[in-house]
Order: C-alpha cells, then sequence, then structure tokens
C-alpha cells in the first residue's frame, strides 16, 4: 500500500487512497478510488472500465470529490478520469479505477490547514453521495462506532501535506483483531 500506518498495539492501515495531497505551492489534489477487480481475471481491465454499476459509482464519487475540493479552493478540475492503477498485494496484482481532481488551495492554506480538513471530511469515498444524507443513513444502520476507521491520516511537515483515507484496517479491541474494509453500494448493486 501507498500508505501505512501502525498506532501502538491498537490498529494498523494499509491504504492505497489519497485523501488529499497539497504542495508547497498550494495545489491541492484528491484521488479517488472506485472500482477494483482481480488483474488476473480474463479481460480485466475492459470488464472493470465496462461495467456500469462501477461506471456510476465512480462518477459520482468524482462529482462528491469535485465538489468538497470547490469548498476549499479555486480553478477545480479534473485533470485525469478512470485511470488504472495497477496495485501488487501479497494475493497478486488487482487493478483499481482512479480518477485526479485539483485545484489551487484559497488563502494561505499552511494556517488554515485543520479548516480545510474538516470542511472535506468524511471522506466522500466512504460516505457515498450525497453526503449528508448517505451520513445519516450509515449512522441509522449501523449497529458500532467506527472509531479512527475510514478516517483520516498524514504527514504535514510545514511546507506541503500527505494525508491518506483510513481503509483496509485491522482494529485490536481487547485481544480481538477486527478487520475492516467496506464497498460502494449502488442502486445497480446486487
Amino acid at each position: 500500500s501507498k500508505y501505512k500506518l501502525l498506532f501502538g498495539d491498537k490498529f494498523v492501515v494499509f491504504s492505497p487512497e489519497t485523501f488529499v495531497s497539497i504542495d508547497e505551492g498550494g495545489t491541492i489534489k484528491t484521488f479517488p478510488m472506485k472500482g477494483t477487480i482481480d488483474a488476473s481475471s480474463p479481460n480485466a481491465y475492459s470488464l472493470l472500465m465496462d461495467d456500469k454499476k462501477e461506471q456510476a459509482e465512480h462518477a459520482t464519487v468524482v462529482d462528491l470529490l469535485r465538489n468538497d475540493l470547490s469548498k476549499v479552493a479555486h480553478n477545480v478540475r479534473v485533470t485525469r478520469y478512470r485511470y488504472i492503477d495497477e496495485i501488487v498485494t501479497s494475493k497478486g496484482t488487482i487493478l483499481q479505477a482512479s480518477s485526479e481532481i485539483e485545484g489551487i488551495c484559497n488563502g494561505n492554506w499552511r494556517s488554515n490547514i485543520a479548516e480545510i480538513l474538516m470542511a472535506m471530511l468524511p471522506a466522500g469515498s466512504v460516505t457515498g453521495a450525497p453526503k449528508t444524507r448517505t451520513v445519516e443513513i450509515i449512522k441509522d444502520v449501523e449497529t458500532h462506532l467506527r472509531g479512527f476507521y475510514t478516517g483520516i491520516f498524514g504527514i504535514f511537515d510545514g511546507k506541503s501535506l500527505d494525508s491518506a483515507v483510513m481503509i483496509r484496517y485491522i482494529e485490536n479491541r481487547d485481544e480481538t483483531l477486527y478487520y475492516k474494509s467496506g464497498g460502494g453500494i449502488t442502486f445497480l448493486s446486487n
């Protein structure tokens, strides 16, 4: 995974998904990931890219994250739409559909980093859209609090920020390990 975090004996995260990155010049980017397939599947690339459910889910999250970036940046635009990342795992390679969205942070972003992050949370790639309503549904149907799972973590060195969504998560609770992972559900889901 691109991002890894071990937090004492509490939890470990292996996340491939950037939440937001901000470079020294104030360019903010996010890279929503929606759509995964085992690369060894016959015609894996075509199956993933041609799947109507995956297309709809990806378009929805790209629009949501474009809107989220617009809360904290100007000149927001999708710079790459639905490209494929190859991610090597211990069980083989998977294909992951991603997009790239960028903008320019408003004002002195380094002094407002907490406000920027709070304006964009929770991560749209794990809530769905419309965000306010999907968060209400999640609260209604889930029987437990998520804790750190699906939150964010990252590094801010005073010059730039790199952060990730806390997915693919193992939590140690009372000496029992819990693996938490999610998947997108749309009206096209079966």
